[in-house]
């Protein structure tokens, strides 16, 4: 569905993607890890149109991927952005509408009761401001409004960040269950461990380039990864 060949990207004279090439399957739940630095939200930034890449292809099911964010949403891409970047003076109700601002199709309310299917508690916090939702809550509005857009392909830029590790676990089988409803989905990810864990296949990021690829259980076993990006000693 996704495949990106030899991309670069610039801050200023700053290289922070050097010649990464990846791809991501119809269905696959795809994760890259890395440490913070490495380049990964940079790759999710300009797969979402805010940030231009100096040199590569991106192909959106075998078409280049448009150039402006508002045209790469409507082609079927959406990302929940590192640290949800909720409109905090908008009720919950608000920021679903605005997640479905591109759409004029009547299936609207039908995707409001699936996200509310899959996060009740937002259902009961319609009315309530987006700044005062607890973390955990914040991202589950953080994903419907990306959903609400109706997108085909949903990307997760650092979604654990400053949650709390039950609400972590959450997180991941929400993201399982994206998967088993029929999105694909691409996780860039600080916490390797988790990624990996529910990953059909990764990518470690070093500084910019690609240096290992795999099924994310193997990549998950790999001792180098594991005294790398898991903490643990040779």
């Amino acid at each position: 569905m996704l495949s990106v060949t030899r991309l670069n990207v610039h801050y200023g004279k700053i290289h922070a993607v050097r010649d990464a090439s990846f791809r991501v399957g119809k269905g696959e739940i795809v994760s890259i890890v890395g440490a913070n630095g490495a380049g990964k939200s940079t790759i999710m930034w300009t797969l979402a149109g805010v940030l231009k890449p100096s040199s590569g292809e991106i192909l959106f099911d075998g078409k280049p991927l448009p150039g402006k964010p508002h045209e790469i949403v409507r082609s079927g891409l959406a990302l929940v952005p590192e640290r949800r970047r909720l409109f905090a003076e908008l009720t919950v109700q608000e920021n679903l509408i605005m997640g479905a601002y591109l759409r004029h199709d009547k299936a609207i309310e039908e995707d409001l009761e699936k996200n509310f299917a899959l996060f009740p508690i937002l259902k009961q916090r319609l009315k309530q401001y987006a700044g005062t939702l607890s973390g955990g809550e914040q991202q589950m509005l953080a994903i419907a409004r990306a959903m609400m857009s109706s997108p085909r392909m949903i990307l997760f830029d650092e979604p654990s960040l400053g949650l709390a590790p039950i609400v972590v676990d959450t997180l991941m089988e929400t993201i399982l269950q994206l998967r088993e409803n029929g999105m694909t989905v691409l996780l860039v990810e600080q916490n390797a461990g988790r990624a990996l864990e529910i990953s059909d296949r990764a990518y470690v990021l070093d500084v910019g380039h690609i240096a290992k690829e795999g099924p994310g259980k193997a990549l998950l076993d790999d001792p180098e990864v594991r005294r790398a990006y898991l903490g643990e000693l040779a």
